[in-house]
């Protein structure tokens, strides 16, 4: 019997209907502004944001307070209110996508270094896991890497609202990144298909969200962390590169790190140590630039169980020996 798929009530509807056009009207009001104009806007709509949204602004102290105890409430504020308006600005360029794409290369440097670590991994002709974090700008990380000609997918969730998630969706098309929406029906197997076609496949495992998750440290405290892409390592023998996207003085520079699987017979173990490796890349990440990443996301809300620790002890006893 075919599954009815309930309605969200009128007032949703319309909720969700009004941020959509909202939020197309803005986008093609930016599109004619310069970069440097956008940029600017969004630093300006940031500070404002930090002051209008109380429940936010008190989501990024409490998470600060976690990551550095050692600084002072004045300290705090200051990276708090930086990280808000860095992310409004992060938000209008992205939004600002003909001038984007027009100087993508010279907005984003990317070292030479840091590309022959994706060319390296790449060459083995296993795939490419490719983890990340919401640190810097993501996007332009994930849309200089395919517009430079390197096949790739990104892992992505889908919205609340199908028109939203169409839009998204059409944006990094337009930058040569394919979406794989992990809700839809197929999204593991289109997973290690890319693998298996020697592509990349982009993660971002810094968020608490309702995915598979394993328990390792992030700034001193466990926190629920996606699985995927250890899993996805461990199964398949690709490689594993850690990548971000930093702002800097002019523009943004992409850093590159490839982190070795580790070589165990228990896969759970196997994946709980890379996943932490891969957590404390992560965190060197945002201890670079701390003003960039999204402290207002509760990281630490999903908190272990009685059940689980007798896993953790098992796989830490597995990974020590």
């Amino acid at each position: 019997m075919e599954r009815l798929v309930e309605r969200p009530p009128l007032t949703k509807r319309l909720k969700r209907f009004l941020r959509y056009v909202l939020i197309r009207s803005v986008l093609l009001c930016l599109q004619p502004l310069p970069l440097r104009w956008a940029r600017g806007l969004g630093f300006l709509l940031g500070g404002w944001a930090y002051g209008l949204a109380g429940g936010e602004r008190r989501k990024a102290l409490k998470s600060l307070g976690v990551a550095f105890p050692e600084k002072s409430d004045a300290e705090r504020q200051a990276l708090a209110r930086a990280s808000f308006r860095h992310l409004g600005a992060a938000a209008l360029e992205v939004a600002c996508t003909g001038a984007l794409d027009r100087g993508l290369e010279q907005l984003v440097a990317w070292p030479e270094e840091d590309r022959r670590v994706l060319e390296t991994a790449l060459a083995r002709k296993k795939g490419v896991v490719f983890v990340s974090g919401h640190v810097g700008n993501w996007e332009l990380l994930a849309r200089r890497v395919a517009r430079a000609g390197y096949p790739s997918q990104s892992i992505a969730k889908e919205t609340t609202d199908p028109r939203l998630t169409a839009l998204v969706e059409r944006f990094r098309a337009r930058g040569g990144v394919r979406s794989i929406w992990r809700g839809q029906d197929g999204a593991a197997r289109a997973m290690l298909r890319a693998l298996r076609a020697g592509e990349i496949l982009g993660l971002l495992i810094d968020q608490d969200t309702k995915v598979q998750s394993l328990f390792v440290p992030f700034f001193g405290e466990l926190a629920a962390t996606p699985r995927a892409a250890a899993d996805l390592a461990v199964r398949t023998g690709a490689a594993v590169v850690t990548g971000f996207c930093h702002r800097v003085e002019g523009g943004y520079r992409l850093t590159m790190e490839e982190v070795p699987v580790p070589a165990l017979e228990d896969r759970e173990a196997a994946a709980l140590e890379l996943t932490r490796a891969l957590s404390e890349r992560i965190e060197a990440a945002i201890r670079r630039t701390p003003e960039q990443w999204v402290w207002m996301h509760q990281r630490w809300k999903t908190r272990p169980t009685a059940d689980t620790q007798p896993v953790l002890a098992e796989a830490a006893r597995a990974t020590a020996g």
